[in-house]
């Protein structure tokens, strides 16, 4: 058997290894987002909006089933309970605040970072086992400015986008079941909505879905430049890529969670 000292200590240096590896790409991708307008040879802006249409305009569909139906099984089970208290139309303002702090930016960041982030990393990894990527620095092309950017900007600013969009799609579920099922006045569903949900609530989980859309961004993206084997290699890479996200975006909504409603903020 090997020594689990041995072990723990090689996937303790491959860890410190990987954080210092992701950490000077995003020290990069800042750089390239702050300097690069202004140097020559950027990256268009055409090619930063067809990014934006892959992230966030085809991926308005599986948003809308997730949290739609999402906001839809909310309003049910919360009735069930709520009713046994006597107090089913504030199943309005249950699904308000729980689509706006919580599942909205939540959910959208899991099924980008399964669709979206997969699709980063196997179109990367494969540009690096096909050694394209050492193609773009032989003619001193930096990758990270021309690949790792556009997709960062587009991440970034369309994952909160598409949250918006979940919690309006939430929002609807659970008015539908709300005034047709539990048979809740539409004014004071509306009225209940708005009455607990506050400005916090709204932009709190806009800003974490701006942090999950970085997290995706800088992973898929990792884990595609340091893809090797193959297409064997992109298919594990992949893998990782999305599981890693998975478990960083559940990992950060827990710690924002934690600093905007058990702190002073």
């Amino acid at each position: 058997m090997r020594n689990p000292f041995f072990i723990i200590g090689s996937s303790a240096n491959a860890l410190m290894s990987s954080l210092n590896k992701a950490s000077k790409l995003f020290a990069r991708t800042m750089y390239w987002m702050i300097i690069g307008p202004f140097r020559r040879k950027f990256v268009s802006g055409e090619y930063i909006f067809e990014q934006m249409v892959f992230v966030g305009v085809r991926s308005l569909s599986i948003v809308f089933f997730v949290t739609f139906f999402t906001g839809v099984v909310l309003a049910m089970q919360s009735a069930y309970q709520l009713s046994k208290l006597g107090a089913t139309m504030y199943v309005a303002g249950l699904v308000s605040v729980s689509m706006a702090r919580e599942l909205a930016p939540v959910l959208t960041a899991l099924v980008v970072a399964g669709r979206v982030g997969a699709a980063i990393t196997a179109q990367i990894g494969s540009m690096q086992v096909t050694e394209q990527i050492e193609a773009l620095d032989t003619m001193a092309l930096d990758p990270v400015r021309f690949l790792v950017v556009p997709r960062f900007l587009a991440l970034l600013i369309m994952v909160p986008a598409l949250t918006v969009f979940g919690d309006l799609m939430g929002n609807i579920g659970g008015y539908l079941i709300g005034v047709f099922n539990l048979k809740i006045g539409s004014a004071l569903y509306i009225d209940i909505a708005f009455q607990f949900l506050v400005l916090k609530d709204i932009y709190t989980g806009i800003f974490k879905a701006f942090v999950f859309g970085g997290i995706i961004a800088l992973v898929s993206c990792y884990q595609g430049l340091n893809t090797t084997g193959g297409a064997e290699g992109v298919g594990r890479s992949t893998t990782v890529s999305v599981v890693t996200s998975f478990i960083l975006v559940i990992l950060a909504d827990c710690v924002l969670t934690g600093i905007f409603y058990f702190s002073n903020m």
